[in-house]
């Protein structure tokens, strides 16, 4: 299996827009908490993480190429079951169905980093030290809020045996973890 540092240097060579960076920080951050939450392998989910969106600059206008050209990329590099979760968290496009934890879990750390990460720039300080889990509750509910964060795909925490808001406020907690290198 890849190491990090290798996995790190494929992070840099594939993205170059430093916001997006941050977001595969993020969903490394969320996924390595998730494994410690149910007892999985931290690193492998970590790594799952980092590398899920490993060609979307390259694969920007065409969606149905996203995660299949990172999988090509991954070949070898990690185990089937992380390279099945890459392929699954856009299985709109890739029709790789989510089935296993790892898989759902990736799907909604995606969709939960950016949903944070918006909760927190709308705070005065916009600072993820600000944003607490009765912030989140509230903004979740509030359907106009983050359209792009899909509810749908945060609700799959209920699907793997974890309430809903137990699991944005993991996710909170990761990402307060590392808010540096976020910037936030």
């Amino acid at each position: 299996m890849i190491s990090y540092d290798e996995a790190l240097t494929l992070v840099k060579q594939y993205i170059k827009q430093e916001n997006h960076i941050k977001h595969v920080l993020a969903v490394e951050a969320i996924m390595r908490k998730l494994a410690h939450y149910f007892n999985q392998d931290e690193n492998l989910w970590g790594l799952v993480g980092l590398l899920h969106d490993l060609d979307f600059e390259q694969t920007a206008n065409t969606p149905e190429k996203h995660a299949r050209v990172a999988a090509e990329i991954l070949k070898g590099k990690l185990p089937e079951e992380g390279i099945h979760a890459i392929l699954a968290h856009n299985y709109e496009y890739t029709n790789v169905q989510p089935k296993s934890l790892l898989d759902k879990a990736l799907i909604m750390a995606d969709a939960a980093s950016g949903f944070i990460i918006a909760t927190a720039l709308v705070m005065p300080s916009k600072k993820l030290a600000e944003v607490k889990r009765k912030t989140l509750k509230k903004k979740f509910k509030d359907k106009t809020f983050a359209r792009g964060s899909s509810r749908d795909r945060m609700r799959l925490s209920e699907e793997i045996g974890m309430n809903l808001y137990d699991f944005l406020e993991l996710a909170l907690n990761a990402l307060q973890e590392i808010a540096p290198k976020l910037g936030l």
